[in-house]
């Protein structure tokens, strides 16, 4: 009995005699024309658009913290004034023999300051590590779209794996068809068979070759679409090799991208939280000021003079202190829907994890049963052969069982790449690819 067992160990040695040939792949750098479904993975993982975006978000990341990391540098500012106002201060005392100036009631003072940040509440190792963390929730968003494109490549490479055995059944039809015309053919020169039989037999020779015509141009057509994604154009004779899912002995649990992006998303939070506290610390810094302005630091000199000011100074915003409640229960907020999406996708997943699990039995059930099928259709297609040969037969009565044969082959070979696509489904869905 023709089990699956037995195809996919008469696939697995072609691959390893391919690999024995060829050493170890790379079998695309060695062998242009086959293709495996790891490489289809790969290539269009690399040739995706979105891929640009991971190296666009580390780079925006980089620059960001840089330009944090220099509000520890010092700080100068330039700044100028020219006033006129109504009334000066004055002192109103005479003193015998001093004479004491009065100021202008036009001023003007130019002056330069030198800040040095001494200490910023965390504010800025806050910020920074907000911005690292934000860079890793955007590159494993990224990620999380990449992989649905594993599920594309799936459809088309088990398409064209589809079409590839149709092929092989129809050219089994072809033979078989062939094989009742050579001896019609001898029974119509020999008088004992109706030219119309062999007519019937060429004619369903046309259909196989016009089948055959279609499975070529649609696998030609998948190809295609295939080679848009992978950015390499496959020839038409790509082989596409067999996929060899793996058995687990204990259930690997889910793997996907998502989970990660979940932990990620729950370190921005606390990232954000540590900001909040470190917008409500004090900040203190050095300070120097010179300058040049009429009155300078003597109020009484009333002339131009140079002046410098030196010092620490602490500032302490409370505003901050208003909202901090309010902003650590949004963060809350969105930590808890974090959370219920985390709870959300894993039922959703388990959902379709089990769903495979349940086509894959359902499938290896008709397998064997097509197997038995199979069996039985080709005993009465031979017997129908040997009636056809002795002229028992016409040749309808042959066409129904050859055609009854290649239904059920046909019946296999998509149960079979069904459970194929079911197996990588599941490993696909519990991102163990």
């Amino acid at each position: 009995m023709y089990t699956l067992t037995n195809w996919l160990k008469r696939k697995m040695k072609h691959g390893l005699a391919v690999l024995a040939l060829g050493g170890a792949l790379p079998a695309f750098a060695q062998d242009s024309t086959l293709l495996t479904l790891e490489q289809a993975y790969d290539l269009s993982r690399e040739n995706y658009p979105l891929i640009r975006q991971k190296g666009l978000v580390k780079q925006t990341a980089d620059l960001t913290i840089d330009n944090l990391s220099k509000s520890y540098l010092p700080q100068v500012t330039v700044s100028g004034q020219a006033s006129y106002q109504s009334t000066v201060t004055s002192i109103p005392i005479r003193v015998a023999g001093l004479d004491i100036p009065t100021l202008s009631k036009d001023q003007y003072r130019i002056q330069a300051e030198a800040t040095q940040l001494l200490y910023d509440g965390g504010a800025t190792a806050a910020q920074k590590n907000l911005q690292g963390v934000n860079a890793l929730v955007e590159d494993q968003r990224a990620e999380v779209d990449l992989y649905k494109v594993k599920e594309r490549i799936n459809q088309f490479y088990l398409g064209i794996l589809l079409l590839d055995e149709q092929l092989k059944q129809t050219e089994l039809v072809k033979k078989d068809i062939q094989l009742g015309i050579k001896r019609v053919t001898a029974q119509v020169n020999n008088g004992t068979a109706f030219r119309s039989n062999q007519l019937v037999l060429e004619a369903e020779l046309l259909k196989a070759q016009q089948r055959t015509i279609e499975l070529r141009a649609t696998r030609k057509g998948w190809l295609e679409v295939l080679s848009l994604f992978l950015n390499k154009q496959l020839p038409e004779n790509t082989a596409l090799q067999l996929p060899v899912t793996r058995t687990y002995i204990m259930d690997p649990g889910v793997n996907r991208p998502e989970l990660k992006l979940f932990t990620y998303q729950d370190s921005l939070f606390k990232s954000q939280n540590q900001l909040i506290s470190a917008k409500n610390r004090p900040r203190t810094s050095l300070f120097v000021q010179g300058g040049y302005a009429r009155p300078g630091l003597d109020m009484l000199k009333n002339e131009f003079d140079w002046f410098y000011i030196a010092g620490i100074r602490l500032n302490w915003s409370l505003g901050n202190l208003y909202t901090t409640k309010k902003e650590r229960q949004l963060l809350t907020v969105n930590q808890r829907m974090v959370e219920v999406q985390k709870d959300l996708f894993l039922l959703n997943t388990n959902t379709q994890l089990r769903q495979q699990q349940s086509e894959q039995r359902k499938l290896e059930e008709l397998m064997s049963s097509d197997d038995e099928i199979i069996v039985l259709r080709a005993k009465v297609k031979e017997a129908a052969n040997a009636q056809l040969e002795n002229g028992v037969i016409t040749a309808n009565d042959y066409l129904r069982e050859v055609n009854a044969e290649d239904q059920a082959r046909q019946s296999l070979i998509t149960h079979k790449l069904q459970w194929l696509q079911a197996k990588i489904s599941y490993e696909t869905i519990a991102g163990n690819q």
